[in-house]
């Protein structure tokens, strides 16, 4: 094709794609490569097959071309150098750049010549496509001084390693596409790029896109392929993807397989076929006794775009169409006999293999699980595995039809049997290969005779293994690094080759509750994890003989230690220190000094009176756990700590003070105090702490908190519940008093604020149980910008005070618990939950629309606010939710006293759960505005603090399998697969005695998130993975309340809801006379910031009571009277 002409078209096609699909990095290849400096830089583009390396480099090559005097594009060097060589690529560079002169030499030193000499003063952009041989870069690139200052080259490949290798300036890695990203480039290639998608292909549309997993490559195939054909045929298309992927995608993504060597080979089609998403360090365990290398074999595969990490290094990973690729490979040694290929996973195939007794020697490894095909009929000989001769690798999930087992091969090196069922491994099974056994919850008693060589065992778990009575013999296992024993719960000794293991890493015995005693002496010189949690029995803590400097974390949480010993202090490597909960524990050494601890928890110890004093600095220390302990003082020393970031001291009784030296912890961000209500005060000098972020003062027995508190700049969490300002014992004398002293401007009683300006930062506020009244709250809270979330319940607000709706970001409101409360007026319109639970004198709140204006959630929960209920019902606050949001994606939540299902629910139930038939293609109908979901619940153990789930869940019938966010399609015979889900735990930290209604609504855009647009003309939702199903196929919806044992849910019921429905709704609230409050809106709202309580109109004509309100506050007669009963008060005593 002429040049000027394939220019023009890619041009034309680059200006679309680049319209349509975001690049991000395209901004960053271009501050790579720098143009406009005068170095010579050479750029590389690298990823895996179909990643869009190549596009990326025509559109640079495109976009920078005019800013140099030559150019060149070899497309394709790996398959033009195999099929034409070298030379014909030197000739192609040269004759681009110098305008189709020709050039006659006929090998590549010749070549390698006249590049330099021709193009060494000249400023070039050159861009070598697929490069996947150093001899490439040589030959057309050589060195830079082959061209002029200021030169460019880019050089694309999935090998990262060889542009290492050729020391490049800079190695760009493109990423897959974002999801609205993938979706334009499939649109584009689908429809033509001015062609909106019909409604029928939407959904299909996105299931597609869904497959590729933001691949360039598969998104532009699958496209032109689905170019001009019907719905029909793409449905068609879908389900042959399933089962026979795209070759001509597989096949480009093979190029990069075919170039490795065996081993390199065997490691990609292990994880591919295996080892997916699992940690990388245990992968490389099992491969590592393969023998396959993979330090270097997995380098191999990343290097070459096969296999990425995750962010930690810690995960292996490999995208879907890779492992797709991998699996298919598999497949094709054999097509029609799966028992005749090297690795068996598909449920089917080895469904096929066991039952039909196909298997043979070539099989190398094998997952069995229990779940759908295996599920029919599967009972196993003891024999089944005797084939398998070379059997490497064995993973068994779910299966309980076992009768016996008397062969496994000895060439296993990974035996995965989770619930094994039998006492003990075959007899003649020879375990001397074997890395990895992973036997948990199994029956297994004995593992093998004593002295059986395990020379290659690294990891050996037998987690839940509760008929297992003595932990193994190690002796013969001289490599073992891992050796996890919790949870046998009858293991009650260890033999004392644990405890002289050289090379254990890890040893786990937490749950043990048997086990009475460890080794007396331990000398694991590699131990970097001991777990001993929760072994009740274990009193006393083994001596340590020699040196363990490798230990890293330390767990005796929950036994019943009495003491540590000093050689503690020694572990000079130590970071975590876990002995919470170890109630015998009385003392700690006179002096610590672990200079790397960084966490030491002692939460729980009630009977450790004293901390000891820290000898020297532990500067690594950064939490510090004494909650719940009997410690009457911190030692001076406790400055010394000037790393610690937090100190919690949460439910210490005994201690009366802070130390002054405690200005010394100068990275301190969280101070817990909570329940230490012998503490009055808090040192001057704690202001000096300016990076506090989190204080927590609840219970303390503090009335007026120190002004420096609310200077903190940093702070972001302040907590004074049940500070209750002055001695509680005034008001055992003075009950008449406390609603009088109550409704003045003074509440003696009350927790005393000072101005709240200085706490700019602050996010949560927590004021519950502190006494207040309206004026007690100072004014200028209006002005913390910062503040979310504020917990005004248990105090004595009548109504809200004003300045508490001028808070600009609050969202969440607890009111909880104030009895005196009457109303609930307009909030602010970011608020998004109320809680109102435990209010019995409030009978009015305002439209839902005004309590709750949040953009996404209306959510009222007024658990036994039975007034209320008396005046107004939940389906009256949902109706003018609606009337108001109903054509918005806002949910709606409400919980009230009720014992009655509104009749508009038209399909009603007894018991937790309902399903119901979707109308056809709903989706599609304009009046369908959501779905609105009731039940009738009670709580039948008072003494529960307990959550109930809501649960609304989408089914549909499709035959396919994949794996998608919030999707769960498992079934391919067409059975009902779950398609969308939504669910929202409802916590309740009070006894629900009586009959409560839910009410929950849920707009069309949450159950159905692909709708091209909502009712507002706005698009819904960016997420087009939060279901994969077919619209025409969804059509049941299922509503469930999942409750622990002291909820009883007695009745649910549902609706689909229509425009029309609002005007029903109407209808049906004036035909049955609900009770309901003459006027929402008209709540009349006189709080304000000087303390004036609310008295408006319409609540003292409602209630008649408190009548001496319309006189209003009298501060000063109430002083002189209250000064009186004082008076006569101090003459009796």
């Amino acid at each position: 094709m002429n040049q000027n002409l394939l220019e023009t078209l890619l041009k034309k096609y680059q200006q679309s794609y680049v319209k349509h699909i975001q690049l991000p990095s395209l901004d960053d290849l271009h501050s790579e490569i720098e143009i406009g400096e005068d170095d010579i830089r050479i750029i590389g583009i690298c990823g895996m097959g179909g990643i869009g390396k190549t596009t990326l480099a025509r559109v640079v090559y495109s976009q920078m071309s005019p800013h140099f005097e030559g150019k060149s594009f070899l497309a394709d060097v790996r398959e033009v150098s195999e099929k034409c060589g070298l030379v014909s690529l030197q000739k192609q560079l040269l004759s681009q750049i110098l305008f189709d002169e020709s050039f006659n030499f006929f090998n590549v030193h010749e070549g390698k010549v006249i590049i330099s000499q021709r193009l060494s003063h000249k400023k070039v952009l050159l861009v070598l496509d697929d490069v996947d041989n150093l001899q490439h870069l040589k030959c057309l690139v050589g060195k830079r001084d082959w061209f002029g200052l200021g030169s460019r080259i880019i050089v694309t490949t999935r090998d990262e390693h060889l542009l290492r290798s050729y020391r490049v300036d800079g190695v760009y890695k493109p990423t897959t596409l974002e999801d609205n990203d993938a979706l334009h480039l499939f649109n584009l290639k689908a429809f033509g790029c001015e062609t909106a998608p019909k409604e029928d292909f939407i959904e299909l549309a996105k299931h597609i896109v869904g497959y590729a997993g933001g691949l360039p490559l598969a998104l532009e195939v699958l496209g032109s392929f689905l170019c001009d054909r019907d719905a029909r045929q793409w449905k068609s298309a879908i389900e042959r993807l399933e089962r026979d992927s795209n070759k001509e995608i597989l096949d480009r993504l093979q190029i990069s397989f075919d170039g490795l060597e065996e081993r390199e080979k065997n490691i990609f089609l292990d994880i591919a076929c295996f080892f997916n998403r699992e940690k990388k360090d245990f992968v490389m365990k099992v491969l590592d006794g393969c023998e396959f290398f993979p330090d270097i074999g997995i380098d191999v595969l990343i290097k070459k775009s096969l296999l990425t990490t995750d962010r930690h290094n810690q995960y292996l990973l490999m995208h879907d169409l890779l492992q797709e690729m991998g699996r298919k490979i598999v497949k094709e040694k054999s097509i029609d006999e799966p028992g005749k290929r090297c690795r068996l996973w598909e449920e089917r195939d080895v469904y096929h293999v066991l039952t039909k007794a196909t298997a043979t020697e070539i099989i190398e490894g094998l997952i069995i699980d229990n779940k759908r095909e295996l599920n029919k009929t599967l009972t196993l000989n003891g024999d089944i595995f005797l084939k398998m001769k070379r059997l490497r690798l064995l993973k068994v999930h779910c299966l309980l039809n076992w009768c016996d087992l008397t062969y496994l091969s000895n060439e296993l090196r990974l035996l995965e049997w989770s619930g094994y069922s039998l006492r003990s491994l075959p007899l003649g099974f020879q375990p001397e290969n074997l890395v990895v056994l992973l036997l948990p919850y199994s029956n297994i008693e004995q593992l093998w005779k004593e002295n059986t060589p395990l020379y290659k065992l690294k990891v050996l778990n037998l987690e839940g293994s509760e008929n297992l009575i003595k932990a193994p013999d190690v002796t013969a296992a001289p490599n073992l690094e891992i050796l996890v024993l919790e949870g046998c719960t009858r293991l009650v000794y260890v033999h004392p080759s644990v405890g002289v293991h050289t090379r254990l890493k890890l040893l786990k015995l937490g749950g043990c509750k048997s086990l009475r005693s460890f080794p007396t002496r331990i000398g694991m010189e590699s131990l970097e994890r001991l777990t001993l949690s929760g072994c009740s029995k274990l009193e006393s803590f083994p001596e340590i003989d020699g040196k363990m400097e490798c230990l890293l974390e330390l767990c005796f949480d929950g036994t019943n230690i009495k003491e540590l010993p000093s050689f503690i202090g020694s572990l000079k490597r130590l970071k975590v220190l876990n002995l919470k909960d170890c109630k015998s524990l009385k003392g700690l050494p006179i002096k610590i000094g672990m200079e790397s601890l960084e966490k030491l928890i002692l939460s729980g110890c009630s009977n450790l009176e004293s901390f000891p004093e820290i000898d020297g600095k532990m500067e690594c220390l950064l939490e510090l756990y004494l909650d719940g302990t009997g410690i009457k003082e911190l030692p001076i020393s406790i400055g010394n700590l000037s790393s610690l970031v937090l100190l919690n001291l949460k439910d210490c009784r005994n201690l009366v003070d802070l130390p002054g030296s405690i200005v010394g912890c100068k990275s301190l961000k969280s101070l817990n105090l909570s329940g230490c209500y012998k503490v009055e005060y808090l040192p001057e000098n704690l202001q000096q702490i300016e990076f506090l972020e989190e204080l927590d003062l609840s219970e303390t027995s503090m009335t007026k908190p120190p002004p420096f508190i609310f200077q903190f700049k940093n702070l972001k969490v302040l907590s004074f519940n049940g500070c209750k300002g002055s001695s509680s014992k005034l008001q055992k004398k003075l009950p008449s008093l406390l609603k009088v002293i109550q409704r003045g401007r003074t509440n003696s009683m009350a927790l005393t604020l000072p101005s709240l300006l200085g706490l700019s930062s602050l996010t949560r506020l927590n004021l519950r149980d502190c006494n207040l009244c309206e004026g007690d709250i100072p004014g200028d809270i209006s002005r913390l910008s910062s503040l979310k979330e504020l917990d005004l319940g248990g105090n004595n607000f009548i109504s809200i005070p004003l300045c508490v709706n001028r808070i600009s970001k609050l969202g969440f409101l607890r009111l909880s618990d104030c009895r005196a409360l009457k109303s609930l007026p307009e909030l602010p319109t970011s608020i998004v939950f109320v809680r109102i639970n435990g209010c019995p004198s409030l009978e009015i709140v305002a439209n839902p629309s005004k309590v709750c204006n949040s953009k996404e959630w209306v959510n009222i929960v007024g658990v036994n606010c039975f007034r209320l209920a008396e005046n107004i019902n939940a389906l009256t606050l949902l109706k003018k939710h609606l009337k108001v949001f109903g054509n918005s994606r806002k949910l709606f939540d409400i919980i009230l006293p009720g014992s009655e299902m509104p009749e508009w629910f038209s399909q009603l139930r007894g018991g937790p759960s309902i399903k119901i038939d979707l109308p056809l293609e709903v989706r599609n109908d304009c009046q369908w505005m959501g779905v609105s979901l009731c039940c009738i619940f009670v709580s039948d153990d008072a003494s529960r603090n307990e959550e109930l789930m809501c649960r609304a869940v989408i089914h549909g019938r499709y035959s396919r399998q994949a794996n998608c966010t919030q999707s769960n399609f498992q079934d391919r015979d067409g059975r009902y697969v779950d398609c969308s889900g939504w669910d929202v735990d409802y916590h309740f930290e009070r006894p629900v005695m009586k009959d409560h209604i839910l009410i929950r609504y849920l707009s069309r855009d949450k159950l159905y998130p692909i709708s091209l647009e909502d009712k507002c003309g706005e698009r819904e939702t960016n997420n087009f993975w939060t279901t994969g199903c077919l619209d025409q196929e969804c059509h049941q919806l299922e509503l469930s309340f999942e409750r622990p044992n002291s909820f009883k849910v007695k009745k649910c019921g549902v609706r689909i809801v229509y425009e029309r429905d609002l005007e029903e709704m109407e209808q049906m609230q004036e035909l049955h006379g609900s009770k309901r409050c003459a006027n929402f809106e008209d709540i009349q709202q006189h709080s304000a910031d000087d303390g004036s309580k609310g008295n408006g109109s319409l609540i003292k004509r409602k209630l008649n009571i408190y009548e001496e309100m319309d006189e209003g506050p009298q501060p000063k007669r109430m002083q002189k009277i209250f000064s009186s009963i004082m008076g006569r008060l101090g003459k009796k005593h």
